[in-house]
């Protein structure tokens, strides 16, 4: 902190020569003030009554604003800033409030229950349980859901028979032919029943004739590409699910030329042929010969006919056959026309499937 000379030192300063005034002589103090007037307090310079600044040096006058309190201007300052910031928080609102999504009010409504009808249930078992019985109880509703009602089949499910067991064959309409008739039923795979009938015909729970596995091939006396034709001994191997297939020639269709051939390697008699295939509709007929080799056409009189020509309307058919007192040593199954579904185009032929083929022997 600076402080000023006294006034003796002053004058003493301001002697000519550098020499100081002695003390008491004229000039060796400050001029004396007019009346009015005040000495500056740091260069003893003359201010004018009002005057708050020194000319000489620039030092304020006593009680003047030449050393002002920081306080008013902190307040200032402060006061200022908080306006500041004010503005600055009113136009952020203002701004996000223009951007602001309108909040989303979810209503729970109530969901009124959904009466179950008393049905028929299932156990695991498979017995069907009669109405009246022990009532089966939905799990109770948990939180705000219900209880959904359980699925009620419409109609039993009645397991297939994996053995052969007697069962009553549905009719089929059947058309007279010249000699005896030829009637065509459906019936399940594996000759779980027959047709009692005429002498020589297939009694109730006769079992189809074991095949070799080799029994079965391609009858084709018209020479068309072998990659027209399937495995034929997909017919016997007892698998309805795999199938010996031959293509539809679209030049031709629907008319076909082509069939499948058993050889009983043997002379047997047979009255009865089933059929599985995954294209009804074909036309097929039954044709058997006593030689030691299959005719190579079909319209060899060695070959005879031993059903009419039928349209196989059934996945599953059986077909009666005649002349089932006499024995033969091979039997084709000959498709003469495919089914309109089974006829393709150049670029993607059809064709038709013979999936299984059981033959049942004359008791």
């Amino acid at each position: 902190m600076l402080v000023d000379s006294a006034p003796g030192q002053q004058a003493e300063q301001a002697a000519p020569n550098g020499s100081a005034a002695p003390a008491g002589e004229p000039g060796s103090g400050p001029p004396p003030a007019a009346p009015g007037e005040s000495l500056c307090a740091k260069c003893l310079a003359p201010m004018a009554a009002g005057q708050d600044w020194c000319l000489q040096c620039g030092a304020g006058a006593p009680d003047s604003l030449s050393s002002p309190s920081w306080r008013p201007a902190a307040a200032v300052a402060m006061a200022v800033a908080v306006l500041v910031l004010g503005a600055a928080a009113a136009g952020y609102a203002a701004l996000n409030k223009k951007h602001a999504k309108p909040p989303v009010v979810t209503k729970t409504l109530a969901q009124a229950a959904v009466p179950v009808a008393p049905a028929t249930t299932t156990p695991a078992t498979g017995t069907p349980v009669t109405p009246g019985g022990p009532a089966s109880t939905p799990k109770a509703a948990q939180g705000l859901g219900t209880a959904k009602p359980p699925k009620i089949p419409l109609t039993a499910v009645t397991p297939k028979a994996s053995s052969p067991t007697a069962t009553t064959p549905a009719a089929q309409p059947t058309t007279p032919a010249a000699s005896t008739p030829s009637k065509t039923t459906a019936s399940p795979t594996g000759g779980s029943h027959g047709n009692k009938g005429e002498a020589g015909e297939a009694e109730p729970g006769s079992q189809a004739i074991l095949l070799d596995t080799n029994a079965a091939s391609t009858y084709n006396p018209y020479d068309l590409p072998a990659a027209y034709f399937g495995d034929p001994s997909l017919t016997i191997d007892g698998d309805p699910t795999t199938a010996w297939t031959a293509e539809v020639d679209p030049s031709s269709a629907p008319t076909m030329a082509e069939g499948l051939l058993i050889d009983l390697k043997s002379k047997q008699k047979v009255s009865a042929m089933e059929l599985i295939t995954t294209t009804p509709g074909m036309t097929v007929q039954v044709y058997g010969t006593k030689g030691a080799t299959a005719p190579t056409s079909i319209t060899d009189p060695a070959w005879t006919a031993l059903d009419r020509s039928t349209v196989i309307k059934k996945k599953s058919t059986r077909m009666k056959l005649r002349d089932s007192r006499k024995a033969f040593t091979y039997l084709t199954l000959w498709i003469s026309k495919a089914p309109s579904s089974a006829v393709g185009t150049p670029e993607a032929p059809g064709h038709v499937s013979v999936d299984e083929v059981e033959l049942f022997p004359t008791s």
